[in-house]
């Protein structure tokens, strides 16, 4: 965590003197946060990723590129494939979890008793994969940020609204799946509602399908976000003032933040998943 925040005054203090030089201007904090085509090493340098031609379609053009954010989330699948494989075989020699297998079921059981059982019902069962993978994946994502040299992979819109565009796909399915392709657009409309209200109610039931994506893919974005610019806006307070008193202050709310960041990394997860079950229920239960 300590060196994570040295690498970040390294470089704000590189950005900073190229600002007072007219080379750059305070949009320094941007270069931590977004989407780029290199991996800083700060001070040791860079890795800069694979490009690719971009390929075009008709009058679309699709950039295949590997990005820092790309990168992460590769990174991340790959762990998670690993580390889940080991503890399914685990089950295989022996029933009562032990060390990591038992620190998994922990978060498996809460998520299938708390979340899907308790949100969806039994019928959420056959989803519970789906909502394990989404968990494990924005846990993983979120936590890899606050490494030393990690990017958040969550704090981009393109990631966020990937995953909210699966959710979204899956509550339609599942709404389907219970009721029918007519059955489940016909239940957007309430029971009693007068004749004249009904086509009116149903545009704005059918809006909200989308609503509930968009609220999925802002949320998680800017609460990742957040925190990031909140550590690295401390951290610029130093070069801000200029003086090496503000230094203790400055560096040890960083890491209070850092820490206070670990939790809400713990919690976006939590939130996503359980929102997705929530959206999953109305569409199957639709009374």
């Amino acid at each position: 965590m300590w060196i994570g925040n040295l690498a970040f005054a390294a470089d704000t203090l590189k950005h900073a003197e190229n600002s007072h030089a007219g080379g750059e201007s305070s949009s320094w904090m941007l270069h931590h946060i977004s989407d780029s085509r290199t991996i800083d090493l700060e001070p040791f340098g860079h890795i800069t990723l694979p490009q690719f031609p971009p390929i075009r379609i008709g009058g679309l053009e699709i950039d295949l590129s590997i990005t820092k954010h790309v990168f992460f989330m590769w990174l991340v699948s790959l762990i998670l494939i690993i580390v889940l494989s080991i503890v399914a075989r685990s089950y295989k020699k022996q029933i009562v979890p032990h060390g990591l297998a038992n620190l998994i079921e922990v978060f498996v059981v809460f998520i299938r008793d708390e979340i899907v059982l308790s949100v969806i019902g039994k019928d959420g069962l056959k989803y519970l994969h789906y909502f394990l993978t989404l968990f494990f994946f924005i846990l993983l994502c979120n936590l890899f940020g606050l490494i030393p040299y990690g990017a958040t992979a969550t704090g981009n819109l393109a990631v966020t609204g990937g995953l909210a565009f699966l959710s979204f796909i899956l509550i339609q399915l599942a709404g389907i799946r219970k009721h029918g392709l007519i059955g489940y657009y016909k239940g957007l409309v309430p029971h009693g509602v007068p004749a004249f209200v009904a086509p009116l109610m149903f545009i704005v039931e059918f809006l909200g399908l989308f609503a509930k994506a968009f609220a999925l893919t802002v949320r998680l974005f800017a609460n990742m976000t957040a925190g990031h610019i909140v550590i690295l806006s401390l951290i610029g307070l130093i070069f801000i003032f200029k003086s090496v008193l503000v230094a203790p202050v400055s560096i040890a709310f960083a890491v209070f933040i850092n820490l206070l960041e670990i939790l809400v990394a713990f919690i976006q997860a939590y939130i996503f998943t359980m929102l997705t079950a929530l959206f999953v229920g109305l569409s199957i239960h639709q009374h």
